[in-house]
């Protein structure tokens, strides 16, 4: 049987992980040891970035919403135990746009919560 020589799929793989390290400085980027290594690393770290993201936007529409919440002499805590009793289903996300946009909106929301506490 003939051999096989891995050089084709070798040329392969290490101009996948060249290419993923374009833009490193030196090193990082020419050579194919160092470059998978920073290219691992971050791949990692995006991952893990992906999963901050998430909780950095949830944190900031908390802060939105207590902000806005307290205009109207509520906490944040109170305002949503108050949603959760009157049956109010609304997100964060879309609470905290509310909050920033539609202020006469926030307001009815308050006033339900209130009136459930």
């Amino acid at each position: 049987m003939a051999r096989v020589k891995g050089a084709l799929n070798a040329k392969k793989r290490h101009k996948k992980v060249l290419k993923l390290a374009r833009g490193y400085n030196g090193a990082r980027s020419k050579q194919y040891r160092v470059a998978k290594q920073s290219v691992m690393k971050a791949m990692a770290y995006s991952f893990a970035g992906r999963k901050q993201t998430k909780r950095e936007y949830r944190a900031l529409w908390i802060t939105r919403i207590n902000a806005a919440a307290r205009k109207f002499d509520i906490s944040y805590s109170q305002l949503m135990h108050g949603l959760k009793t009157a049956n109010v289903t609304i997100n964060r996300k879309m609470l905290a746009e509310l909050a920033v946009s539609d202020e006469a909106a926030f307001a009815k929301l308050v006033e339900t919560a209130k009136a459930a506490l």
